[in-house]
């Protein structure tokens, strides 16, 4: 649809709400302000989340301020695979309907910064708090909480729902990404939102230690903290080298393996650019920069998890990559496909960045 007329000036202040669920939201996000910058080099972001201020540091392409808060639960996670469903109703309890006089202290907070938009991915609490101040709202999502909700045959979480697909529908504009789970009326339907590689992949290479002659592997749990247990296992692939994020306090360098830190001095998208492959569970973030970069993707499904089907249905007709079963995961058996899988072409995309797209759609509205 065509953009509507928003303000007379270009905003000085926008406001970003993001789950903390994982990184791919965060990711998401930091995509767009990455990409908005670049039109607008003026514009300030203030940032409410629980996700560590670090993680958009790393960026380091757009000016922000970081505020710690709780503005959405989405779902908590027992591990990368397995939600604790009895959690999150708990803290769903405490959470919703929204706290009004945190409403209140917030839209105060943003009126005295001349805040002109607020964008939310894809926490509810910034649509109201838009509506406080009586400034636009742009909700960007590929799924919303009440259609995931859903999913689950659990009361607790579904008696949520309703109140979370009114909130979701009183925002002002609705961008949606692809993969989309639900498709709906929207202002914008985007591409899969990235953040851009920033180096070559040679030169990651060449700051990892890595000979290009060598095959890269890199392995990835999407944000969620992993302990994995097939280390030993890695260690056998003497020809391979594997890049671990997220499987270290410090980085470290151990025979052919990499361990990083989340908080790492290397660039997420970096990464995975240098690596011949990528293997992990399949969420949002993971997947549309591994889109962008065009390397084959050995996924991991999640058939409890709703968002899922989507995603893998997006790689199989959009992407390189082939199915790794949870187990085999779980066991490092997927050591057995490695050859396979590094053996995929590269499917470099063509089309245009999710994230320029919400960029230039929003800078209309500004302008």
């Amino acid at each position: 649809m065509t953009a509507r007329s928003l303000l007379a000036a270009p905003a000085r202040r926008i406001a970003f709400f993001i789950s903390p669920h994982g990184f791919g939201h965060a990711a998401r996000a930091a995509s767009v302000m990455e990409a908005l910058t670049a039109i607008e080099p003026s514009i300030q972001f203030d940032i409410f989340t629980t996700v560590p201020d670090w993680f958009f540091a790393n960026s380091n392409s757009f000016a922000f301020k970081y505020h710690f808060s709780l503005t959405d639960i989405g779902l908590i996670q027992k591990t990368p695979f397995q939600p604790d469903l009895p959690a999150t109703v708990q803290q769903l309890k405490k959470f919703l309907p929204f706290d009004q006089v945190q409403i209140t202290a917030l839209a105060e907070n943003l009126h005295q910064r001349n805040c002109e938009l607020v964008i939310c991915d894809i926490a509810p609490m910034g649509i109201q708090i838009a509506q406080k101040i009586g400034v636009p709202s742009i909700l960007i999502e590929n799924f919303t909480w009440d259609w995931l909700y859903q999913g689950y045959s659990d009361d607790g979480l579904n008696e949520f729902s309703a109140y979370l697909r009114a909130v979701f529908a009183e925002a002002t504009f609705h961008v949606q990404t692809e993969p989309v789970c639900k498709s709906g009326a929207t202002d914008l339907a985007a591409a899969p939102a990235s953040r851009k590689i920033q180096i070559p992949a040679g030169k990651t290479r060449r700051k990892l230690g890595l000979l290009n002659s060598r095959k890269v592997v890199m392995i990835t749990a999407g944000g969620v903290p992993k302990n994995y247990g097939f280390i030993d296992k890695l260690k056998l692939e003497t020809d391979i080298h594997f890049i671990l994020p997220g499987a270290a306090h410090a980085e470290s360098i151990r025979d052919n393996l990499i361990l990083l830190p989340e908080n790492s001095s290397y660039f997420h998208p970096d990464l995975i650019n240098a690596a011949d492959a990528v293997l992990g569970k399949v969420g949002y973030s993971t997947l549309a920069e591994i889109y962008q970069a065009g390397v084959p993707f050995g996924y991991v499904a999640r058939p409890d998890f709703r968002e899922s089907k989507p995603l893998v249905d997006f790689v199989e007709n959009h992407m390189s990559g082939m199915a790794i079963e949870e187990s085999e995961f779980q066991n490092g058996t997927f050591t057995n496909c490695l050859k396979k899988l590094l053996q995929m072409p590269r499917a470099r995309c063509h089309r245009p960045n999710g994230a320029d797209q919400i960029a230039g759609f929003i800078a209309s509205l500004l302008n």
